[in-house]
């Protein structure tokens, strides 16, 4: 048994992430270990590429649930009574933070999947967490959010419907993520109409609104301008040079 210390990639249903694991197997090996926070919350399309990210990698995924029980994020925001606030979402802390928590040893080194574009976010997240031993690896090796797309399509792994028309997401959050935007959630309102309502629900039980209007007042789900927003709704997926090199270098290690 090796004394270097485990490796654990955080397995997000991602493609970021699953290229992240596949390169983290290749250059850790046996002290690699990839597990997954199921939040309950993500589309079902999520298992199939969870089992087809475990066959492309070599390595079986832990899956890891919470101990109370939430059975999704809205579950989390009922039984709280508690959304989010500068400092984030609960659903954010109770399905994923206090899993890795309660995962983690004090020496392991953690692999997330941020990308080259990432790098701020990488550098905040080792500020607030300068106890946490890390591993950038996709911004180590130069990889964009459109390299893992394009290498997925390569490898022949189809990515989650989350990104897939007529979803076209740029993200694969729970479905109905409070981190959206305006134009986000009316893209929730036309493709997935009970979580719409839910969230809606949950709003108005909570007293808490996503968004406030111009002059600082709640401006509720049920209130919101179908037109409202601007979402990005065609991902790029696409083979760049980082991509290229990512591929050249699994192949040589097939």
């Amino acid at each position: 048994m090796s004394d270097k210390p485990r490796v654990v990639v955080w397995f997000s249903c991602g493609a970021a992430s699953a290229v992240a694991a596949k390169l983290a197997v290749q250059e850790y090996g046996d002290r690699c270990v990839i597990a997954y926070c199921d939040t309950g919350g993500e589309h079902p399309s999520n298992k199939k590429f969870l089992l087809d990210v475990e066959k492309w990698v070599g390595r079986k995924i832990l899956i890891l649930k919470n101990k109370k029980g939430f059975v999704d994020h809205f579950d989390v925001y009922r039984k709280t009574k508690y959304i989010k606030s500068h400092r984030g979402a609960m659903c954010t802390v109770e399905l994923k933070k206090k899993c890795r928590y309660e995962f983690q040893r004090p020496d392991d080194i953690h692999i997330f999947g941020y990308t080259v574009e990432e790098k701020e976010r990488a550098k905040r997240f080792n500020e607030y967490n300068f106890e946490l031993a890390t591993d950038w690896i996709l911004i180590r090796k130069d990889v964009s959010k459109e390299d893992c797309l394009g290498l997925l399509w390569k490898e022949g792994l189809e990515i989650p419907a989350m990104y897939l028309p007529p979803l076209e997401m740029n993200h694969n959050n729970c479905v109905g993520c409070v981190r959206g935007g305006r134009g986000y959630w009316n893209k929730i309102r036309v493709h997935f109409p009970e979580h719409f309502k839910t969230m809606s629900e949950i709003e108005r039980e909570l007293e808490y609104s996503l968004f406030k209007n111009s002059d600082g007042s709640p401006l509720y789900l049920d209130q919101l301008d179908p037109s409202a927003g601007n979402f990005l709704k065609e991902p790029p997926i696409s083979c760049g040079l980082g991509c290229g090199i990512i591929a050249q270098e699994l192949e040589r290690n097939k």
